[in-house]
C-alpha cells in the first residue's frame, strides 16, 4: 500500500444526526473518491467520549471545553466512519473546513451546515456545534480509529476506481 494512502476517523456529531445530514455528508466523501472502510451509528458513553477528547484538549483549550465536548458527544447518536484514501487526513480536514463554523469557507461541510462562533459559544457557555469531527494528524487518526472501531469492523475492499487503475 502506498504511504500516501491513509485512514482517518470522521464523527458526525449529534447535531448532524439530529438534523438528518448523514447522507449528505457521506455523499461528499464518496464524491471526492474517498473510501469508507468502517461505518456505524453509535451512542457514545462517557468513557469513550473522555478517551476521544483526551487530556490534550484540556491542555490546549481548557477543561471546560473538554467537558462541553464530552457532554455533547454523549447527548445523542453519533455516526463513526473510518475513511481511507490518498492523503485522507488532510483531504478530509479540508472538506470539513475550520473548526469554528463562522470562519469555515462556503463549500466546506462546516461552512455549509453550521454558522456559530467561538465567541457566541463562550458567552452562552455551550459547545461549538460544528457538525463533524475529523482526525487532526496521523497520530490522532490511528488513535481515534482504534477508539471507535475494532479491527474486525474495518473492511478491506477495492473500489471500481482501484480495480480499473491497476
Amino acid at each position: 500500500m502506498s504511504v500516501h494512502i491513509e485512514k482517518t476517523l470522521v464523527l458526525l456529531k449529534p447535531d448532524a444526526v439530529q438534523r438528518g445530514l448523514i447522507g449528505r455528508v457521506i455523499m461528499r466523501f464518496e464524491y471526492a473518491g474517498l473510501k469508507i472502510v468502517g461505518l456505524k451509528l453509535v451512542q457514545s458513553d462517557e468513557a469513550k467520549a473522555l478517551e476521544h477528547y483526551d487530556e490534550d484538549i484540556a491542555k490546549r483549550r481548557g477543561e471546560h471545553v473538554r467537558r462541553f465536548n464530552v457532554d455533547f458527544l454523549t447527548s445523542g447518536p453519533v455516526v463513526a466512519m473510518a475513511i481511507e484514501g490518498v492523503n485522507a487526513i488532510d483531504n478530509v480536514r479540508k472538506m470539513c473546513g475550520t473548526t469554528e463554523p463562522k470562519s469555515a469557507s462556503p463549500g466546506t461541510i462546516r461552512g455549509d451546515f453550521s454558522h456559530v462562533s467561538y465567541g457566541h459559544c463562550d458567552d452562552a457557555q455551550m459547545v461549538v456545534r460544528n457538525i463533524i469531527h475529523a482526525s487532526a494528524d496521523k497520530e490522532y487518526a490511528k488513535k481515534e480509529v482504534d477508539i471507535w472501531f475494532k479491527p474486525e469492523e474495518l473492511i478491506e475492499y477495492k473500489t471500481v476506481h482501484e480495480i480499473h487503475t491497476r
